[in-house]
């Protein structure tokens, strides 16, 4: 079986997607954000999380009591670029002590 148009079909890139190169280089990449200052700091990450306007394919949270650090781990569609600059921006919070890439 087959399908057929009568009219060719067309594909455009949303204006600033970077074209079929930006899709090409988006691939889900994992990474877990130490914190510090148990619930209340991996809170403060997971509402960065909530508000950076990408949809999150896995999330954990790991806070235990008697433990100086806690961990966010996350799963989100970036480009290389996009990943270097998630970082920077998580290691600027105040809360956060590391960010480790997979």
């Amino acid at each position: 079986m087959s399908i057929t148009a009568d009219r060719p079909t067309t594909f455009t890139f949303p204006a600033g997607s970077g074209g079929p190169a930006d899709i090409a280089a988006r691939m889900p990449r994992r990474h877990t954000v130490v914190t510090a200052d148990g619930l209340h700091g991996a809170m403060q990450v997971a509402t960065a999380l909530q508000t950076c306007g990408r949809p999150l394919r896995e999330f954990s949270v790991d806070v235990r009591e008697g433990v100086a650090y806690g961990s966010v781990t996350c799963t989100m569609s970036m480009t290389p670029a996009e990943a270097d600059e998630f970082e920077t921006r998580m290691r600027a919070m105040p809360y956060v002590l590391a960010v480790d890439p997979y």
